[in-house]
């Protein structure tokens, strides 16, 4: 393939064929709106009213095209005998100005409506998108460039490029100049000149963007030219690996997305049965009371900090973190301090403490789902390689996971308390008689546990609604990685919550959600059969007791 100079200079190649298009702009810039103009516009063919359109809309400085052109498009335009009027239905049904004059001009029964059928409508969307981009706001802009690369791409026509060119050369959004470049070159891929074709071709395939494949697909099927056929197949062949690495990325992060939330589900569930040995049945509700707890926060901000409204999440934190710690604290005073070393009797009291919480929930709040509402920080996302795109609550929620697990290691390994509970969690009547208050750090522990659920259910009310049975989506997935990762280790809690979390969205990429929350189970299933202690076993003799 011979070498393509760079992308712009093609434009000299077409600048024979736009010439006479140019010379009509100049004209439309130097004259007003004529009569002739507006009739054409009104009620001529087809081609003569496109033709009229795009030369009208070139014309910036004349104010009577530009209403007549969004009259047109507001279906507000009616020919009466020789003239072309806009209605004006703000004033009343019957009264109506000149589109040349400005005239007002009352409606008689000759007045015809203006046909405008869906070429016409696509044309005037199109020229009221170029007037747009050179008048308007980024907002407006990036909008306008959207609409000029949709119509481009749907029905490529060297006609628009006077619209695009006039756009270009004025300061534009970054965003809505780059989406406009697009734009460009799908017309140009419509050329005939071949060397615009080819640098069109060349132009789509380095976007890596997903919405051009179609564009490619479609012209290689009609291309004649070697060079262009092969400069289309070079582009698409480009673009499928771009695609199918950004697939691959978006499965990994969204598996990581998943494997985040598993760990902050499970870290609190880590410490109440990993270490303490407690089978906390009503996990998932002190997770919905952190959840119900951030929305609290964030009706109150609403209606008496609305100017903060974007930082309630960081007030919600330690309300969540508080909420759900003293209820667990309440629940192992009142109940679960009488059944240690008994296992289905915590079960069994903490799962009908589940239903009360559960039902306490719905008696307060009602059955219905409340919404929760992300930060503006928190919202859109960050866009690569054209196909993926990471949200911003979800990577929020990776970052404030990882930050949980390091506190909670810190916690557990560096502290007095930790010390203190590992070592009644080990040893209770050695830890006793080295003078532990033993009944308190049991407070402490469980406190602590359910307190983590509480962060995970702020976490988990950022990315879906919040209701009464919240906390049972994440019980049993809880457990399973707690027991997978190994009793007692906040390492295989990592572990395991993250390897769940890929291995479940990679297969459900090809298997779907179903079959694939199936084939995780068997292989918990299977791996628990060949190795109990799971990931990382308990060492010493505690393993052995």
């Amino acid at each position: 393939m011979r070498p393509c100079p760079h992308f712009s200079g093609r434009l000299l190649h077409g600048a024979l064929r736009l010439l006479a298009t140019g010379c009509l702009a100049a004209s439309g810039l130097a004259h007003a709106l004529t009569p002739a103009d507006a009739q054409l516009l009104a009620s001529g063919e087809s081609d003569e009213r496109i033709a009229t359109l795009n030369r009208l809309a070139l014309a910036t400085d004349d104010k009577a095209a530009a209403t007549l052109i969004q009259a047109m498009a507001d279906e507000a335009v009616r020919v009466q005998g020789t003239q072309v009027l806009i209605v004006r239905a703000d004033i009343s049904d019957t009264a109506a100005v000149d589109a040349v004059t400005g005239e007002a001009v009352a409606l008689t029964d000759e007045a015809e409506d203006v046909t405008i059928n869906n070429r016409m409508r696509g044309a005037l969307e199109t020229a009221l998108a170029g007037m747009q981009l050179v008048d308007g706001d980024p907002e407006r802009q990036r909008a306008a460039a959207l609409t000029l690369q949709r119509g481009s791409f749907d029905e490529p026509d060297v006609a628009q490029l006077p619209l695009i060119e006039r756009a270009l050369a004025t300061d534009l959004d970054p965003k809505a100049r780059q989406t406009l470049e697009l734009a460009q070159a799908a017309v140009l891929l419509a050329s005939e000149d071949e060397a615009q074709r080819l640098a069109a071709a060349q132009k789509l395939g380095e976007t890596r963007q997903p919405v051009v494949r179609p564009l490619l697909l479609q012209r290689l099927e009609v291309e004649t030219s070697p060079a262009v056929k092969g400069a289309l197949q070079a582009s698409l062949a480009a673009l499928d690996r771009t695609l199918a690495i950004g697939s691959a990325l978006a499965q990994a992060f969204t598996g990581i997305s998943l494997g985040s939330i598993l760990l902050l589900a499970a870290l609190g569930l880590a410490i109440t049965y990993g270490l303490m040995g407690v089978i906390n049945m009503a996990h998932g509700e002190l997770i919905m009371i952190g959840a119900y707890a951030t929305w609290g926060v964030q009706a109150l901000f609403r209606n008496h900090l609305p100017g903060a409204f974007d930082w309630y999440l960081l007030a919600a934190l330690p309300v969540a973190f508080m909420a759900s710690a003293l209820v667990g604290a309440a629940m192992e005073r009142t109940v679960i301090r009488f059944l240690y070393g008994r296992p289905l009797e915590t079960l069994l009291a903490t799962w009908g403490i589940s239903l009360v919480l559960m039902q306490g929930v719905r008696s307060l709040f009602g059955a219905q789902n409340v919404g929760v509402e992300n930060p503006s920080w928190m919202s859109g996302g960050v866009t690569l390689l054209g196909n993926l795109n990471l949200p911003w609550n979800r990577i929020v929620i990776i970052a404030f996971a990882a930050a949980v697990l390091i506190g909670v290691t810190l916690l557990i390994t560096r502290t007095r308390l930790g010390l203190f509970v590992r070592g009644v969690t080990q040893n209770r009547p050695i830890a006793s008689c080295m003078g532990v208050n033993t009944a308190r750090i049991d407070t402490y522990a469980f406190a602590l546990g359910s307190g983590i659920a509480g962060l995970a259910g702020c976490a988990l009310s950022q990315i879906g609604n919040v209701g009464p049975d919240l906390g049972q989506n994440y019980i049993v997935d809880s457990f399973m990685v707690v027991v997978l990762g190994g009793v007692g280790q906040l390492a295989g809690t990592v572990y395991a919550a993250l390897g769940l979390g890929l291995l479940n969205k990679f297969i459900e990429g090809w298997a779907g959600a179903v079959l694939a929350k199936i084939a995780v189970l068997v292989f918990i299933i299977v791996f628990i059969q060949k190795r109990p202690q799971g990931i990382f076993a308990m060492k010493g003799r505690s393993a052995e007791a």
